[in-house]
């Protein structure tokens, strides 16, 4: 990220303090957000937003697990050491990893030629399984063996050799690339926490003018240390423009919807003093030299800021995304028999996966299947046959009373706030299901299943 940011404080600290005023979703709609980015980041908020997430997380009851089957935690395009904008290295996504329960972490390194993506971490380390994985052309390609000589190939060509074996790939920041074609792909991201920085211009230019006043930068770095999820989590919204595109491809095709983490520890920002009338800000991946300059002309308090301190120190330090709090921003839960490669990328490319924003409370047991009289037939992911005679129905288990909303071909057909969901097969169709929680008076996204295909 580079800052070229010219702040205005009065004008944006005033406008968290106009609240939203509450909207009920619309029959067949997805519910909208009551709070405004700005209004979530005040400490009444935070406050509010912790205390129910605290409250949630405790009243966690995960259903039984299906048959033979585990509930993997992963999380998908990660980076660590890879780029000169990635801040974190790989002992510590491992580190914190363990610290969340994550199980498998799929790295997405940026491409370094004459570097072998291939070459890195790869296997279980101290518990947690990484599968070598790289970003580039549009995708997070997953092959089972190296393709780097095809690096610099046509996007077909190099899915053609990554898609050998097990090999997998997937269509990212897809904001970018709303009408990307699928062919060769094995699924999609279906949310990208990068996408909400990017849509929320207002909070980041929010955040430069507090870290240069003397009084809010103190409230931002209480929060921080306070609500480090809730202020990570403060930008989200409901990707939908990512589940329009999946639903429509998966109306076409199986289509594998998976979470984008995106993360790099790199959003860990920095306030240097240069003299007694103005700083440098910027983040620890930028260049010293190349950060935005703020004089008092462009926040009025930075000599108070500055006051003490001599010329190139550290002033001030807000880490908003280590490791663990943007790993555990959101997932993807794969149903999987074993955790070993092998097992988990037969899962993956099956669809046996759901995602999940695991800060608000831990989805560990969902389950979303076909049931018969002997129970289940079909989970997400597998395709089903409707036979005349044989009745079937569709359940959705959740850990938590939530928000349920059943799509199916992209439109909502059924909703309760219920445990479950039960819906009889009459017709066929590509069905998902989400759920959701009130956290501090608003629904927010909870779960996101992978879709059953009826036939």
């Amino acid at each position: 990220m580079r800052l070229r940011l010219r702040v205005g404080v009065c004008g944006l600290l005033a406008a968290a303090s106009v609240w939203s005023q509450t909207q009920e979703p619309a029959p067949g709609e997805p519910p909208a957000r009551r709070w405004t980015t700005l209004e979530r980041l005040s400490s009444e908020r935070l406050a509010a937003a912790h205390a129910d997430v605290e409250r949630l997380r405790a009243a966690v009851q995960p259903p039984p697990p299906l048959p033979g089957l585990n509930d993997y935690r992963a999380v998908f395009h990660a980076h660590a050491g890879d780029s000169d904008h990635t801040g974190g290295t790989p002992e510590e996504l491992l580190r914190d990893a363990k610290r969340i329960g994550v199980d498998v972490v799929f790295l997405s390194d940026h491409y370094r030629p004459p570097r072998d993506f291939m070459d890195g971490w790869r296997g279980l380390r101290d518990g947690v399984l990484f599968v070598p994985g790289s970003e580039a052309h549009g995708f997070l390609i997953h092959p089972e063996e190296s393709v780097v000589e095809h690096m610099g190939a046509d996007a077909r060509t190099l899915l053609g050799q990554v898609n050998r074996g097990a090999g997998m790939a997937f269509l990212s920041h897809v904001e970018e690339r709303v009408d990307h074609p699928m062919d060769g792909l094995t699924g999609m991201e279906i949310y990208n926490r990068h996408a909400d920085a990017l849509d929320d211009g207002d909070s980041m230019r929010a955040l430069v003018a507090w870290i240069v006043d003397p009084d809010q930068s103190k409230a931002l770095a209480r929060a921080v240390e306070l609500y480090p999820e809730e202020v990570f989590g403060a930008q989200f919204d409901y990707p939908a423009l990512y589940l329009a595109k999946w639903d429509q491809e998966t109306a076409r095709r199986r289509i594998v919807g998976v979470n984008a983490n995106d993360c790099h520890h790199n959003q860990v920002f920095v306030v240097i003093k240069v003299d007694d009338n103005s700083v440098r800000v910027g983040t620890i991946v930028d260049d010293v030299d190349e950060m935005r300059v703020l004089t008092a002309a462009d926040a009025p308090r930075v000599p108070e800021l500055v006051r003490g301190h001599e010329p190139g120190t550290v002033i001030g330090r807000y880490d908003l995304d280590p490791y663990w709090v943007s790993m555990r921003n959101s997932t993807t839960h794969i149903l999987a028999t074993a955790l070993d490669e092998p097992s988990i990328r037969a899962a993956l490319a099956a669809g046996h996966v759901y995602v999940a924003h695991d800060w608000l409370a831990d989805p560990t047991g969902f389950s979303f299947h076909v049931a018969e009289r002997d129970g289940p037939a079909a989970i997400m992911g597998d395709e089903w046959t409707l036979e005349a005679g044989r009745p079937a129905e569709l359940r959705a288990l959740f850990p938590l009373p939530a928000y349920i909303r059943l799509i199916r071909n992209g439109e909502e057909v059924a909703a309760t706030e219920a445990r479950s969901l039960t819906h009889i097969l009459d017709q066929p169709g590509v069905y998902r299901v989400e759920g959701w929680l009130v956290v501090d008076g608003e629904w927010r996204t909870w779960i996101y299943s992978n879709p059953v295909y009826v036939k």
